[in-house]
């Protein structure tokens, strides 16, 4: 078995355990970055398309994020934390399976032209840090283009119940409306009455299918595929931080005549964890729009201020609407969820790994080789 096809299922299997244990926090994370609430200011109502004063503000969105969690307990049951769990796995198997594999195959390639570079005197041997950000962008674009049906899927999970409170709370302003402005206001309020019993209904992932093709056919599976190549720089930069750390701590051992094969789990947990941290408050903006794009439109409500037709669009709007502060709405949340569970993936990976050479019965020669 290959390197590239061990390190693929490693990752698929790592990737796995670490979104089990952390989902909770990335459904939280998700809601907090698709929660829409103008700025004190001007907002566009669709019906008359006019721009009108908001009184809300961004307090109204600043839910921390336990309090996010007991309120999504409370109103969903513990259910709901788990929502879109099961596209959610097959896409973190196949979406790291795809891009470690091509990732370890790339950098293998990066690697036999370093060392063929040394034997005609050009340089020592090794890949430099353009080759990892290169490698990682590469392997990145094609499990984005490949695997972002899935992720659209997900985010529609994540947010169903959001957008139906949306569209509720929506029913309930126009009949409240309607009241005021007639005399038949106990009927109305027998109707806003029944608006609050009612409960969103069952959504699993074959209504999410007929949700996203019948909005907007085939392409709407591929809505946020632009922030999402773009934010392939997040891996790059992730990757660059975590192999020359590594190889900084390799080194290190060599020079101290130390067994240079030896990092620790606690070590490469570090390591994973400084790097995705570095790469998380670089790339956060794309994130926000890019769940934005593949959320449902109706957690906008009715005003067409809050909702986007595309990438260009979404920040202009934010920015416009909800200012800087809507691109890294639920950031800590995002920081505490993305560092912890790239810190188990890349620990249960690296065993993973030396687990399955084991099997292979490679010799630990070959592993500080190949893995080095």
């Amino acid at each position: 078995m290959s390197n590239a096809v061990v390190n693929g299922l490693a990752g698929a299997g790592g990737g796995i355990i670490a979104q089990i244990i952390t989902y909770p926090l990335q459904t939280v994370n998700t809601r907090q970055q698709t929660d829409r609430i103008a700025k004190k200011g001007l907002i566009s109502d669709s019906n008359s398309g006019r721009e009108s004063f908001s009184s809300q503000s961004h307090s109204n969105g600043s839910d921390s994020t336990l309090r996010k969690i007991l309120q999504v307990i409370r109103t969903e049951g513990w259910g709901g934390l788990y929502s879109g769990l099961k596209p959610s796995l097959f896409g973190t198997a196949a979406s790291l399976g795809i891009y470690y594999y091509f990732y370890q195959l790339f950098k293998n390639k990066a690697e036999t032209l370093a060392i063929a570079r040394k034997k005609k005197g050009l340089g020592d041997g090794t890949a430099g840090i353009f080759s990892w950000i290169l490698v990682a962008a590469i392997a990145g674009s094609l499990n984005v283009l490949m695997t972002i049906p899935i992720w659209v899927l997900v985010t529609r999970m994540q947010t169903h119940t959001q957008a139906e409170m949306k569209i509720i709370e929506g029913k309930k302003e126009a009949i409240l409306r309607e009241s005021a402005a007639s005399a038949t206001s106990p009927t109305n309020l027998m109707d806003v009455s029944k608006l609050n019993s009612i409960k969103p209904r069952p959504y699993g992932t074959v209504q999410a299918i007929r949700e996203v093709y019948s909005e907007a056919g085939i392409k709407g599976f591929w809505k946020g595929v632009v922030p999402a190549l773009v934010m392939v720089c997040n891996p790059s930069i992730q990757f660059m931080i975590y192999e020359s750390l590594l190889k900084h701590l390799r080194a290190k051992r060599v020079a101290r005549k130390q067994n240079s094969k030896g990092v620790s789990a606690l070590e490469v947990f570090l390591v994973g964890a400084l790097a995705k941290l570095g790469a998380t408050v670089t790339t956060y903006p794309l994130l926000v729009v890019k769940s934005r794009l593949q959320a449902k439109q109706e957690i906008g409500g009715g005003n067409i201020s809050l909702r986007y037709t595309g990438t260009l669009d979404a920040f202009v709007k934010m920015l416009r609407y909800e200012g800087l502060f809507s691109f890294y709405k639920g950031m800590s949340t995002k920081i505490v969820q993305s560092v912890l569970a790239t810190s188990i993936l890349f620990m249960v990976k690296e065993e993973l790994v030396k687990t399955f050479l084991i099997l292979a019965d490679k010799t630990p020669k070959v592993i500080s080789y190949r893995f080095k």
